[in-house]
Formats: C-alpha cells, sequence, structure tokens
C-alpha cells in the first residue's frame, strides 16, 4: 500500500511539473492538492 503511495506522489509531482510549465496554474494547484493529500495519508499509514 505505501507504494502505491508514493507512486501517486511521484505521478503527481510529474502532472505538476508539466502543468506548471504549459501555463495551467489552475491544474498545477489540484495537483498539489492531491499530492499534499496522498502525503498526509502516507503519513497516517506509515504511523499506524
Amino acid at each position: 500500500m505505501r507504494s502505491m503511495y508514493l507512486f501517486g506522489i511521484a505521478l503527481n509531482a510529474v502532472a505538476l511539473v508539466y502543468a506548471a510549465m504549459d501555463g495551467s496554474p489552475l491544474f498545477a494547484v489540484t495537483f498539489g492538492i492531491v499530492m499534499v493529500y496522498l502525503g498526509v495519508r502516507y503519513w497516517m499509514i506509515t504511523n499506524a
């Protein structure tokens, strides 16, 4: 399960960079929010 969260965070990081380079700040912010959510969920799993 941890590897899926790490994969999701990495995939969103790549999407965030491409969205930012493309000039789509709304998409970049959305990907950033998803990354934060996945990071919190990952932290919750590792501390459980």
